[in-house]
């Protein structure tokens, strides 16, 4: 038995920020950021449109791609929920029209999509579903300090989504094995420290006035992050090259998470992987979180530089600390464009 990746599809708001409209206010340039990130543009979600609305049109693509397969399992993958609770998974199943199927939510940050792979898979493989559509959505622009120059220019919105299935280890699309790590130690790397529990216990009886605003935005150390994320996922992706027993030349494509351009190129070369096997959209489409890998995927495939049969190795990095890799080799499949409306 195996799982199958056997539906693609994307999603972004039509809202598109370049870096002169992002640096306006700020204390830096449209040269700065993009030396800094290699982004150029990224979309932003624009007033009465979610999260929620993307993951929908995502979801309902990918379904479509793979040939309007009955779906099992509905995983939401996101940094930015609707709401605190309930999750987004079981609204985005009900308007989808999958009836009275297990959704919910989970949080890895920019890891999530991969952990996301992993936990479809076992949902698969313990026999409980055959099928599960797994989107990755994010409106995460929306929790970034406006004012804050080292974290508004890298992030946009978006989401992408698969369909997986049961099916044999020899067909094209199988996914292969997982290794998936964290490091909690590190957690203040990376974080939004108000809004949750932690917070209003600290602030029980007194009010989220006395909060600071800017606890309610993302909070990030660049260099120490830029670091630990070159580490982990450079030695996550080798241990299942390792276990997969495939070697750097037979890989094809490099599907890293899309943070930062300079990120992607010292991991391949901490890999030995040629860059032009580095696959990059991130000039466009900014950091994406746990939509960006889906989204590299649909922009791949729709471009035809994917191809049936070609060796994937997949891996990303995020708050938590999280990382994940995993490999496949890629099926025959279609999509369509990503745009809202497409």
């Amino acid at each position: 038995m195996a799982v199958i990746l056997c539906g693609l599809g994307g999603c972004l708001p039509p809202r598109a920020i370049d870096n002169q409209q992002i640096s306006s206010g700020l204390d830096t340039t449209p040269e700065w950021i993009e030396s800094r990130t290699g982004i150029r543009e990224r979309r932003m979600v624009s007033e009465g449109l979610s999260m929620r609305d993307l993951a929908i049109k995502a979801g309902a693509r990918a379904i479509a791609s793979a040939g309007g397969r009955r779906v099992d399992a509905v995983v939401v993958a996101t940094t930015s929920p609707e709401r605190i609770c309930p999750a987004v998974a079981p609204e985005v199943a009900a308007a989808l029209g999958l009836g009275d199927i297990a959704a919910y939510d989970m949080t890895s940050a920019c890891s999530g999509f991969v952990y996301g792979l992993a936990t479809a898979s076992g949902l698969i493989a313990a026999g409980i579903v055959d099928t599960v559509l797994l989107i990755g959505a994010e409106a995460f622009t929306t929790f970034v300090d406006p004012s804050d120059r080292s974290t508004r220019p890298i992030f946009g919105d978006g989401a992408g989504a698969v369909v997986l299935r049961r099916g044999e280890a020899g067909e094209l699309g199988a996914l292969g094995c997982f290794d998936l790590g964290s490091d909690g130690a590190r957690s203040d790397l990376l974080a939004i420290p108000a809004g949750g529990s932690r917070q209003r216990s600290a602030s029980a009886g007194l009010g989220h006035a006395t909060v600071a605003t800017g606890e309610f935005y993302l909070h990030m150390d660049g260099r120490a992050v830029y670091e630990q994320a070159v580490a982990r996922m450079s030695a996550s992706a080798q241990r299942v090259l390792d276990r997969t027993q495939w070697s750097m030349e037979q890989v094809d494509w490099f599907i890293g998470h899309q943070a930062n351009v300079r990120i992607l190129q010292t991991v391949a070369f901490e890999l030995g992987l040629d860059t032009e096997k580095v696959a990059v959209n991130i000039e466009r489409l900014g950091n994406t979180l746990t939509a960006s890998i889906p989204l590299l995927f649909n922009d791949l495939a729709l471009r035809g530089d994917l191809k049936a049969g070609q060796h994937v190795l997949v891996s990303a990095f995020g708050a938590g600390l999280s990382w994940g890799s995993t490999v496949l080799r890629w099926p025959q499949l279609s999509t369509r464009d990503s745009e809202w409306n497409d």
